[in-house]
């Protein structure tokens, strides 16, 4: 999330058109615009990564995958965010082609600067999408994925998957390595003393 912009009284109807006109993307929480800042290419390269993994594995099936230009708004909610990665296998998510309300999956690619926010305020919002399932959130520089997993009892409970483990997305049924999760990806260039070399890429 960027810098917000104070656009007073905006509804979600009026947002929808506004942002329809804008050059940038936005997210839209409690009646303020949140201008979405650019990303950095490990961020892109492992979005991509994630999208193609999941595209891949459920072609044929109900399920579709969209990656960065597409909003979910939950029901019931005048809010509308962009996931970096989402999956829904609702019909009804088939007929709307500019917003879904019931993805099955989420997945956040971490950034420094919205690290917290999609661990915290973020994740807030998504708990309140009654179809979602799962959401997995990933550290570009620790390469640990957080995998959270909502249980019948409708608790979420954390599944960690350390560096160099592959991440299983229960929700679809898909399994992604290591090596494919992080594939073309570069460590950072200020990476400790020490650390533990990358997965080999496919």
């Amino acid at each position: 999330m960027g810098y917000a912009a104070k656009l007073p009284g905006l509804t979600a109807d009026a947002f929808l058109a506004w942002e329809a006109a804008q050059t940038e993307r936005h997210e839209f929480v409690r009646g303020e615009v949140f201008a979405m800042a650019g990303a950095e290419d490990r961020h892109v390269t492992v979005t991509g990564n994630v999208y193609m993994s999941l595209r891949q594995a459920l072609a044929g099936t109900p399920c579709r995958t969209y990656m960065t230009d597409m909003k979910v708004q939950p029901l019931g909610s005048s809010d509308f965010f962009y996931p970096d990665v989402l999956v829904t296998c609702s019909a009804a998510d088939r007929t709307s082609a500019l917003v879904k309300h019931e993805p099955r999956l989420l997945v956040e690619v971490l950034s420094p600067g919205t690290a917290a926010y999609d661990r915290g305020e973020k994740f807030a919002h998504y708990r309140r999408i009654a179809t979602l399932e799962e959401f997995a959130l990933i550290d570009l520089d620790s390469r640990r994925t957080d995998v959270y997993r909502k249980g019948a009892d409708g608790l979420w409970v954390l599944h960690p998957c350390e560096r160099g483990e592959p991440v299983t997305l229960a929700s679809v049924g898909v399994t992604v390595g290591a090596e494919t999760l992080f594939a073309e990806v570069d460590e950072p260039l200020d990476s400790p003393p020490g650390s533990p070399p990358a997965p080999a890429a496919a």
